[in-house]
């Protein structure tokens, strides 16, 4: 991937971060956002200093909430500016202040879900067409969550929202071939700080119920990412990719 250049959403840490140095280390320059400067500046250190980095130039922090909409557009305009080009966009950011049944779901905090996780999603999708996608090609990666494809009973608001990227994903994927490919990874519990809540009781207990027998690593997902952003997926587009330890093929979730 190198020439190439990419924008990770919510990529101070976790899978996002994984993300970033994936593309790095196939190449690319990369841009990488996320609602809080202090955290976005480690993260842009980590990168550049890491086993991937090291070129200071490749690697471009900006701050803002993907919910936001000049946000969103200061960060494709801001890929553009720096590299010259935007060919890959990942969609990662997103939320999840609610836990429980959707039945006494608070719906504030609902549409939150869906505004960062889906509309969100869509808004960068828009912008990095009309800044580079339209007329040069590129690759879109959704980070959807295998609870959009089955019940967790925990998560249900945040499920319903990865449901719709997925469905967004196969949208996409539909309009704007064949110079743009759009695809998603379905994670199942990965070990980071925003799913902390769902394994951190009993880490052992919840990873027995994967037929891996371990819990995902940002780095299981941000490998998948890669590969869903390169030449070497050329003829992949519209599909949601699992990356659960075979969690789903137990007919399990969560």
């Amino acid at each position: 991937m190198a020439g190439r250049a990419g924008l990770v959403t919510g990529a101070s840490r976790g899978i996002g971060l994984a993300v970033a140095a994936e593309l790095l280390r196939r190449g690319a320059a990369v841009a990488v956002t996320a609602r809080t400067r202090p955290e976005l500046d480690d993260a842009v250190a980590a990168l550049v200093t890491g086993p991937a980095g090291g070129d200071a130039a490749r690697v471009l922090g900006i701050a803002g909430n993907a919910g936001d909409a000049a946000a969103r557009d200061a960060a494709v305009t801001g890929t553009v500016a720096t590299f010259g080009r935007l060919d890959v966009l990942v969609n990662n950011a997103g939320v999840n202040p609610v836990h429980g049944p959707l039945v006494d779901a608070d719906l504030d905090a609902v549409r939150k879900i869906f505004d960062v996780n889906v509309v969100a999603a869509l808004g960068f999708v828009q912008l990095a067409h009309r800044a580079w996608l339209r007329e040069h090609g590129g690759a879109v990666v959704n980070v959807a969550s295998i609870a959009g494809l089955r019940s967790t009973r925990a998560i249900a608001a945040y499920g319903a929202s990865k449901a719709a990227l997925i469905r967004l994903t196969a949208e996409l994927a539909a309009e704007l071939g064949p110079g743009i490919r759009v695809n998603a990874v379905a994670p199942a519990v990965v070990k980071t700080r925003f799913a902390t809540a769902l394994y951190a009781h009993d880490e052992e207990g919840v990873a027995a119920r994967y037929p891996m027998k371990r819990l995902g690593t940002p780095a299981d997902v941000a490998s998948l990412v890669g590969f869903l952003a390169s030449d070497a997926a050329s003829w992949i587009s519209g599909e949601t990719v699992l990356v659960d330890g075979g969690l789903l093929a137990t007919g399990g979730a969560g």
